[in-house]
């Protein structure tokens, strides 16, 4: 029997791996279809961001209560985990507790801390659960916001529950275990007078001490086995889910962009054609804006902004598949708070589906998987774009530090620049601008009459 546990569960790990490793390459794929941008300058204050923003949870606690209970849950989950290795060494060799005789003086010590925080991450996904299903946050309901009325829901609903379920298993578990210690039944005896009862789950001892010595082994082994095949299906689900930002919130953060948040990205292409046209020398930005990797001018000028997620930068589109949908873009947006459709999560969330799109099409119909559909008009659409007024808000809200302007901007410039569908509003402020050097109807020579009205009235 025992034998025959080691092959099952050797054959889960295989199985995961294999589903793990499939949806990686296809992500980073998919990722890779963006355009190239060094993002590997200034390690040092890379790193320092990583650590606070990405590992330190800083940007959560702006609300300290809030912050507080993402942290139990972020920092309780991956510790928790850490005992997965003793699982799977005891699934793959057939031990039980291996580490136990080992470590023996700080192995409880360990288990304890793990069954608090398992304790905390199950509270504090109880209190998750009630923000959303019963005091109805409104940044987290469908009803108010349509990107939330698909799959996004749902997918909450299923990593909460799942949480919730594996943190009983494991808590359940070690109680069982502990009963049948005290038993002295069969090989959970051999670590009885070594390994104390655990900190939480000794309260729970009680409920299993009706149980016989046959019902409690199966009961021993039913939570093990659902509490570590819940977390491969976990690592699994996660690659499809908005939960994929429990690996990629690192590296997301640390590529972020270390340029003040006021700043934008000046296009290299028309850079260069305003300093020729002015006769002005080029600059760096300017001047390699057209060279490819051998240093060479192409024969002709690429597209500019963006139609499609090809044209995007690959950041962009890590920050799609790093985003967890929580919303905090959009509640902060005055775009979205005043009724406009724009919500910069539907713009990272429509650019994911997009790239999920695409996923789906090379394994259908192959890796030359073409199609007539672009992120632009298909899924994000001009009044989305021409209701961001570039404030930045989205970006500071941002608790991973992803960037919905940039994709933002490089659609709203494919649109003017390649489309011509400027409103007409900004077409009259383009031309103030080109003729008049401001964005207002009359002459540089009359920028300075408001100064003396205003002087007259003082005078008068």
């Amino acid at each position: 029997m025992e034998i025959i546990q080691q092959i099952l569960f050797v054959a889960a790990l295989a199985v995961t791996a294999w589903y793990i490793t499939k949806r990686v390459k296809l992500i980073a794929r998919a990722i890779n279809l963006g355009r190239p941008e060094d993002r590997t300058d200034n390690a040092a204050e890379r790193w320092k961001t990583m650590l606070l923003v990405a590992f330190g949870q800083k940007k959560m606690f702006t609300n300290l209560l809030v912050g507080i209970m993402h942290f139990v849950i972020y920092a309780g989950f991956v510790i928790i985990n850490l005992e997965i290795l003793e699982i799977i060494l005891d699934g793959v060799l057939g031990t039980h507790r291996l580490f136990a005789p080992y470590i023996t003086p700080v192995y409880p010590i360990l288990i304890d801390v793990f069954e608090v925080l398992a304790f905390g991450v199950l509270a504090v996904c109880v209190v998750f659960l009630t923000r959303r299903f019963v005091t109805r946050v409104s940044r987290l309901q469908a009803g108010r916001h349509r990107e939330l009325r698909g799959w996004s829901v749902p997918d909450a609903t299923i990593i909460l529950t799942a949480e919730i379920v594996l943190m009983i298993a494991f808590l359940t578990w070690n109680a069982s275990d502990s009963v049948l210690r005290d038993r002295g039944v069969g090989h959970y005896g051999e670590l009885q007078g070594v390994v104390p009862d655990f900190l939480i789950s000794q309260y729970l001892k009680p409920l299993f001490t009706g149980f016989s010595d046959t019902a409690l082994v199966a009961y021993e082994r039913g939570a093990w086995w659902l509490h570590i095949l819940g977390i491969l299906a976990f690592a699994v689900y996660v690659t499809y889910s908005k939960h994929l930002h429990i690996a990629l919130g690192f590296p997301n953060v640390y590529f972020s962009d270390l340029q003040p948040k006021g700043e934008m990205q000046n296009m290299p292409e028309i850079t260069k054609e305003v300093q020729l046209a002015l006769g002005l020398p080029l600059t760096t930005e300017a001047d390699g804006s057209q060279e490819n990797d051998n240093g060479q001018q192409p024969a002709e000028v690429g597209r500019f902004g963006a139609k499609d997620v090809h044209d995007l930068k690959w950041i962009n589109l890590m920050n799609a598949y790093s985003c967890t949908e929580c919303g905090r873009c959009t509640a902060a947006c005055p775009a979205n708070i005043t009724g406009k459709k724009l919500s910069p999560r539907k713009i990272m969330m429509d650019t994911r589906d997009r790239l999920e799109e695409i996923q789906r099409g090379w394994q259908t119909q192959g890796d030359d998987y073409k199609d007539d559909k672009s992120l632009l008009n298909d899924y994000i659409t001009a009044e989305e774009l021409n209701a961001c007024t570039t404030c930045q808000a989205c970006i500071n809200a941002c608790p991973i530090n992803i960037n919905p302007l940039d994709i933002i901007l490089q659609l709203r410039r494919y649109r003017v620049m390649e489309e011509s569908q400027a409103p007409a509003s900004w077409n009259a402020m383009f031309s103030n601008i080109e003729n008049n050097m401001a964005p207002w109807k009359f002459s540089p020579g009359d920028r300075f009459n408001w100064a003396d009205q205003v002087n007259e009235s003082v005078i008068k």
